[in-house]
């Protein structure tokens, strides 16, 4: 196991200030085949809402036909905030597969301490779906000079970017039914996963919740489907309003988690509940449809969001107390969740001073 020692290492909170966001695109070999063009279209609005505040890597096998896609839809200022990375992909879920980034405001000698690039086996949600390719990404992306970070290889260890949260002050969000699922981390133990990531992320404290498990979530239960940490010490979580469904109670039961929690210097959390979506069905199988897998840029939320004006519009208002000074940014999101998924799981962010762009590469103050 490769551990990185400084204590000033910290895996930052998603406001942290980015460099940009990585997207890995959908082609014919996805599973997004039989809608190919209707989530290409949503791909193109996340990388218009994207490139209007900040950089953007694309990683596909089609580059010359996505650059051409993009110069028909994108105005020249957001094209030249886009780099393309000619790399397979078995799927899209950049969140789960790509690169998890410690920073650190530490110097020593007279120059920055570097920024490290973790990167983690990733085998398709405990081996359900192919996933050797997605697996190679972040490696492939180092290699050809995407980030100015060193690589620590953390690849006997299974963990996707979706199954934590981190307020970036030194506590790490998990959920007990993803992280303890099958065929990722056996035979460790909840206490054995704890200490790991306690060691990986130097956070004194992981908090485990047990409730919350959305009907038709692959991953097993992401926590960035039903909580998200915001700043002050915000909590927005899902919620369910009517008593017939069958999430009810177990989001109840959440919710009291949360209530239950304390800050770790010993405040309650704010909590912003997020009433969900009306029920969403694909062939007759319900759909993990949820409001809390928004996606944080610099300046700016976007929220996935669902024909359902009414709903879709409290969502987005109370995201937007959470985050009272950015922009909050719709997009629909009924294409991505036929494959269980929404927007912050297709995409990673890759914090300030990490993401090796054009005019970082040219005009550096990585090194002083």
């Amino acid at each position: 196991m490769n551990i990185t020692l400084q204590s000033d290492f910290v895996l930052p909170a998603e406001w942290y200030p980015q460099s940009g966001i990585m997207l890995t695109w959908p082609h014919p070999e996805t599973d997004w085949k039989p809608y190919l063009h209707q989530i290409t279209e949503t791909y193109i609005q996340l990388s218009k809402a994207i490139t209007d505040y900040e950089h953007l890597i694309i990683v596909t096998p089609y580059v010359d036909d996505t650059r051409k896609l993009l110069q028909k839809h994108l105005d020249e200022k957001n094209l030249e905030r886009i780099r393309f990375f000619n790399i397979d992909s078995n799927d899209t879920w950049a969140r789960d597969h790509g690169p998890i980034t410690l920073v650190s405001q530490g110097k020593r000698k007279g120059y920055y301490i570097r920024n490290h690039m973790l990167d983690f086996n990733f085998n398709g949600w405990g081996e359900k779906f192919a996933y050797q390719k997605d697996n190679a990404i972040n490696l492939k992306l180092y290699y050809e000079g995407a980030f100015n970070a060193a690589l620590e290889n953390h690849t006997d260890f299974t963990l996707e970017g979706g199954a934590i949260e981190s307020d970036g002050q030194g506590t790490i969000f998990t959920t007990t039914f993803c992280m303890m699922a099958p065929h990722r981390n056996q035979p460790l133990t909840q206490e054995d996963i704890s200490s790991r990531l306690q060691i990986l992320f130097h956070a004194p404290r992981i908090v485990w919740l047990n409730h919350g498990k959305l009907i038709g979530d692959d991953t097993d239960g992401h926590i960035d489907t039903i909580v998200r940490i915001a700043p002050n010490d915000t909590l927005l979580y899902m919620g369910f309003d009517d008593p017939s469904d069958p999430h009810y109670e177990d989001f109840k039961e959440l919710e009291k988690e949360l209530k239950a929690l304390k800050t770790l210097d010993g405040y309650p959390y704010r909590l912003l509940r997020l009433s969900a979506p009306d029920p969403i069905y694909d062939d007759g199988d319900r759909l993990p449809a949820t409001y809390a897998n928004f996606v944080i840029l610099n300046g700016a939320v976007i929220v996935p969001t669902y024909n359902q004006p009414e709903k879709d519009e409290a969502a987005m208002k109370t995201i937007g107390k959470a985050f009272p000074d950015y922009k909050i940014i719709g997009i629909d999101s009924q294409t991505v969740v036929r494959q269980h998924g929404s927007l912050h799981c297709l995409t990673m962010q890759i914090p300030k001073d990490v993401l090796a762009t054009k005019d970082s590469i040219e005009k550096s103050d990585f090194w002083v």
